[in-house]
């Protein structure tokens, strides 16, 4: 229901923001615009994001299906049962959907986008056979997308690549600032949600479990910014990532093949889901983007952070973060919106300049909100997604603050 009313209210808001710039600005190529935008936007989410989604759901999905013959996800699964039957309470601990939300979290933390969303969507898809009315997001489906909106990413690698396209001096400057960014936004969107569903988060398996994780992406950071310069970081986020990756796919067919199993018609067997899976989020996508190509094409955004700046100067607060909030305000929209504001921050305001560096931050900060509901929920037809979408939200607004706060500790 909520989804609902916010699809409407863009396409309200950005007709009331189209006839305002027509009227008192005489922008007579607004309504154009957005016409255009919406043809554009629905091609993009057919020919750009569905259909080659197609091909790595097709080949994921194979692999994944070739690991759960072999044990390998079940493997996984055990491993971190003890944490996640604290914060997924509904979820059996030997229920598949662990071994899979564990294979979507790892591919995240690596920054394996093409990887994370074949393995969550079979998250999803696993945590629906869960839930008891279909058309309604359980607690546990909840909690996943919230903690997935919040992009927990180690390296920000495509962020500090375009850093170094556009020239900067040290494009890999912003790692910590990101990484600091999002790791707030998870453990908002993660405390938030347990406080709803009145989860024990001071359960010593919980702490535990936190305090590692907390414990080693410090170290990480840590490690990475005294010992290595700005190419060896960008070699080991490439080498790692990579190899990671390619470990996962032979160490399952190995698996696989220890244990007997046809591996080849193992692969088939999970590949035919990834065709249909496409196909059924493919009306959820063109509608949501669509939508937000209206808000954006509208001036709404403009309008906005005008707002925003006017509110910060009146309390007597610095505006010199109030450039880049296009780009923090683009993100829960849309991934490809927030890149190009991005990069039109970083060619308008200097690459190295404050608001470049802080767009990056506000990039690394989150994920695309209303894109993930539409792709996750629309996977397995879910049209009550209930509190995920203020919940994550505000996993998104707590990363957005956190970023303008190391933005000025960092680089102001």
């Amino acid at each position: 229901m909520v989804l609902h009313y916010i699809w409407a209210s863009f396409f309200i808001i950005g007709f009331i923001a189209a006839l305002g710039q027509w009227i008192f600005l005489g922008d007579v190529e607004v309504f154009k615009r957005i016409v255009d935008g919406t043809f554009d936007s629905a091609r993009v989410a057919v020919m750009d994001i569905a259909l080659p989604l197609a091909g790595v759901m097709t080949l994921w999905l194979g692999i994944l299906s070739i690991g759960e013959k072999a044990g390998a996800v079940n493997f996984l699964a055990k491993l971190i049962a003890p944490f996640f039957s604290r914060i997924f309470p509904e979820v059996p601990k030997d229920h598949p959907a662990t071994g899979h939300m564990v294979m979507n979290f790892s591919a995240n933390l690596l920054g394996l986008d093409n990887a994370a969303t074949p393995f969550g969507l079979k998250a999803m898809e696993s945590l629906q056979t869960l839930n008891p009315n279909k058309e309604e997001a359980t607690n546990a489906q909840i909690m996943f997308l919230v903690l997935h909106t919040s992009g927990l990413t180690l390296i920000p690698l495509t962020i500090m690549a375009q850093r170094a396209v556009l020239g900067a001096a040290d494009p890999s400057d912003v790692f910590i600032p990101c990484m600091i960014a999002t790791y707030v936004a998870t453990m908002v969107g993660l405390v938030s949600v347990a406080i709803k569903q009145r989860i024990n988060l001071f359960n010593p398996v919980v702490v535990g479990w936190l305090g590692g994780i907390t414990a080693f992406i410090v170290g990480l950071v840590w490690y990475l910014s005294h010992y290595m310069s700005r190419s060896d970081i960008e070699v080991f986020s490439k080498v790692s990532s990579n190899l990671v990756l390619l470990t996962i796919i032979v160490g399952f067919i190995t698996a696989a093949m220890i244990k007997k199993v046809n591996v080849y018609d193992a692969f088939i067997e999970g590949a035919k889901g990834g065709i249909e899976t496409s196909l059924k989020i493919m009306p959820y996508l063109v509608g949501m983007l669509v939508a937000i190509s209206v808000l954006r094409n509208s001036g709404v955004m403009g309008v906005i952070v005008s707002g925003f700046n006017w509110v910060f100067i009146h309390l007597g607060i610095n505006t010199d973060f109030t450039p880049a909030l296009p780009t923090a305000l683009m993100k829960p929209l849309s991934g490809s919106g927030s890149r190009a504001m991005m990069v039109d921050a970083m060619k308008t305001y200097g690459v190295d300049s404050f608001v470049g560096r802080l767009a990056c931050i506000f990039q690394g900060s989150a994920d695309t909100t209303f894109y993930i509901v539409a792709l996750y929920f629309g996977s397995v037809g879910i049209r009550k997604t209930r509190y995920s979408i203020p919940f994550g939200l505000l996993a998104d607004a707590s990363g957005v603050v956190a970023a303008i706060f190391v933005a000025y500790l960092f680089f102001h």
